[in-house]
């Protein structure tokens, strides 16, 4: 079994060696063996889900989400998707989170967000102890979640953000 594939929480992945190729098959081995193989990827007994892309569960779109984040390109002048890697090396955090089988400290918490004009209700699993977050969107009918993204808070602002969401919680986590 490859090397990544035994760490366990909350060590990291070792990603820098590898090329792009070999790091996104070793980062898929791990998506597909928590999330895509997961039949039990449940947080708090409501199933958790990719969104849907066209009708259609959009895995490709997870992935991404966990192991890339949006950055201005400024020769074309639009946003891109580029690897991360404090998030990529973080990848097989998100199952312990959403088993909640770990012992640091960890906020659960809701907030109303405005969502691409709409308000919405989005869940997040907040570690405080490891600076890490996983984003849930509880679906509409109530009974299960959207996996939006999960993420390292490796930015200056990334703390302060988490807890001006803390300052704006729902009494209740949806």
């Amino acid at each position: 079994m490859p090397l990544n594939q035994i760490k366990t929480y909350p060590d990291l992945l070792e990603l820098v060696h590898l090329s792009e190729k070999e790091r996104t098959i070793s980062l898929r081995k791990i998506f597909d063996r928590d999330i895509t193989g997961n039949d039990s990827f449940i947080f708090r007994e409501k199933q958790i889900r990719p969104l849907k892309t066209d009708g259609e569960l959009d895995l490709g779109r997870v992935f991404r989400h966990l192991t890339t984040e949006e950055v201005q390109d400024s020769e074309a002048g639009h946003k891109k998707r580029v690897f991360e890697l404090h998030r990529s090396q973080r990848l097989h955090w998100l199952r312990p989170h959403i088993d909640e089988t770990i012992e640091d400290k960890v906020i659960v918490f809701s907030v109303l967000e405005k969502k691409k004009k709409k308000q919405k209700i989005i869940t997040y699993v907040y570690n405080v102890t490891q600076k890490y977050v996983v984003v849930l969107e509880p679906q509409r009918s109530g009974t299960d979640y959207y996996l939006l993204t999960a993420y390292y808070l490796n930015r200056d602002y990334g703390v302060k953000m988490m807890d001006k969401k803390l300052k704006k919680k729902l009494p209740d986590v949806s």
